[in-house]
Order: structure tokens, then C-alpha cells, then sequence
């Protein structure tokens, strides 16, 4: 069994603050691909979402995630169907905790101007993102809803920052998966961003939910770390 580089700090419960810059991309084309059992499809405009994490339980790190919509009996949220880190501490955190589908990857972030770039190398994937407007604060209340690996689970969360209006762009082969994120899409670069993740609560039909003290190991998380795209099921 492969080993699994594992922090201390990942020990500390949620909620979890991270803090950094974030590029928000607003898609209105839709995925072909399933979303995980339990989850149904609601209407809404998916996202991309580039992240440099400066401030973490886990250390610094880059990250890039597709939610799309979705819903669990009444309960709506984004279910995040694509993540990629750059750190195998980031990846089991996200894993085990919450039930993202983080995989291990190779991100580059550059600054050009105002400009913000991020690219995922194995994927040829580049996110880029253009400020239009001066800076407000905001505070954006979502759910998270994921299947982990001893079930559906939601998580509430928070962003807060400064944000500014944005051109975002995505580059991405015609032959990936992910091409239907391909154009240019209403967005906002947000500085100063703060991410608070709370606990993830186990689902079971329409009942409330029972929090989980000792989450179910992530069966990708005893084959050791792994990297491209990972199908969460």
C-alpha cells in the first residue's frame, strides 16, 4: 500500500478557514457526465473555479474545481465533479472530510497585469481571468453536496472577499472531457478571499442529518495518491 503524506494540522475538525485569491467562471453549457448516485440535476449555471490558497490547515496550494448544480431530496447545492490539487495533504483532506473528488495534479499560476492565469498542465486546460470592474465585498452562502466514501454528504459554506467583475476565459481541448467549458464566461477575480468550510453531515433520504464524527475511508485514498481525473461515483 502506497503511503500517503498526512499533516497534523489535518487533524483539526471543520469548519476550516482558507484564505487567498480565487477566479470564478460562471458556464452555462452543461456536463454530459453522471453526477454521483443520490444526486439529481437542477437548472443553474455551473462553475470553474481557480483557487490560490496562501493559508490553509494544510499549507499553501493551488486548486482547480467544476461544481454543477444539483439536489438531494429538497436540499440544493454544487456538487463539485472535477478538482485538482497540487498537494497530497490537500487531496486527502478534501477526500475524507468532505467528499470531493480531488485528484493530484500539476497547476501553474501566473499573474499578468491585472491578468489572472491558471493552467492545468496534464490536461492543457487554461483558465484566465480579466478584472472589468473596481472591487466589492462579498459574502456568498453555498452547500456543498458530495458522495463520500460512507455516503452523501453536505457541507455548508462561505466565501467572502473583495470581488471584481471579470472576463473569464477557458482554453481546453475538443476531445476532453471537460471541452464543454471552452469560451469565455461571465465571472469575478476575488481578492482577499476567504473560503470557511463547515462539517460534512451525512444524508439519509429526507431525514436529518447525522453528523459524522469518524468518516468511512475514501477507497482512492488506500491506493495512494493519483493524478488526471478521477470519475467520483
Amino acid at each position: 500500500m502506497a503511503a500517503v503524506s498526512y499533516r497534523k494540522d489535518m487533524d483539526v475538525p471543520p469548519p476550516w478557514g482558507l484564505g487567498g485569491e480565487c477566479l470564478v467562471g460562471m458556464v452555462r453549457h452543461r456536463s454530459a457526465s453522471d453526477l454521483p448516485c443520490g444526486l439529481a440535476r437542477v437548472p443553474g449555471l455551473s462553475l470553474v473555479v481557480g483557487a490560490r490558497y496562501d493559508r490553509s490547515p494544510v499549507g499553501p496550494y493551488l486548486e482547480l474545481a467544476v461544481g454543477e448544480p444539483a439536489r438531494s431530496g429538497v436540499r440544493v447545492g454544487m456538487c463539485v465533479t472535477t478538482m485538482v490539487v497540487t498537494t497530497a495533504d490537500a487531496r486527502h483532506a478534501g477526500r475524507s472530510k468532505w467528499g470531493m473528488p480531488k485528484v493530484l495534479g500539476d497547476l501553474t499560476w501566473d499573474n499578468d497585469g491585472e491578468t489572472r492565469v491558471l493552467r492545468w498542465d496534464e490536461r492543457g486546460l487554461v483558465l484566465r481571468a480579466t478584472p472589468v470592474g473596481p472591487p466589492l465585498p462579498i459574502l456568498v452562502p453555498f452547500r456543498s453536496l458530495q458522495r463520500r466514501g460512507d455516503g452523501l454528504v453536505s457541507a455548508t459554506a462561505s466565501l467572502r472577499g473583495l470581488a471584481r467583475l471579470a472576463r473569464v476565459d477557458v482554453e481546453v481541448a475538443e476531445i476532453d472531457p471537460l471541452a464543454w467549458l471552452e469560451g469565455r464566461h461571465v465571472g469575478a477575480v476575488v481578492g482577499s478571499a476567504r473560503l470557511a468550510m463547515g462539517e460534512a453531515s451525512l444524508l439519509s433520504g429526507l431525514r436529518t442529518p447525522r453528523w459524522s464524527q469518524r468518516p468511512a475511508p475514501d477507497p482512492a485514498l488506500l491506493s495512494g495518491p493519483s493524478t488526471g481525473r478521477l470519475a467520483q461515483r
